[in-house]
């Protein structure tokens, strides 16, 4: 299972970190994902939600027994 959203899709990013020497190496943006019990399909399931899916109520959240 990667680090990806599952309801919009967004990942892990690459890019740049430039030191103030101009050397160059390569490094990561991490998206703010949860792990949530989501309701899918009538189904409770455990999956990786970005903060901005959470805030603009794209998920349906899973009633813990």
């Amino acid at each position: 299972m990667a680090k990806v959203c599952a309801f919009c899709g967004k990942g892990v990013q690459f890019g740049r970190r430039i030191s103030h020497a101009h050397n160059v190496t390569r490094r990561k943006f991490q998206p703010n994902l949860h792990r949530m019990r989501v309701n899918i399909g009538g189904r409770a399931q455990r999956v990786y939600v970005c903060t901005r899916c959470l805030r603009s109520d794209k998920v349906s959240k899973a009633v813990s027994s």
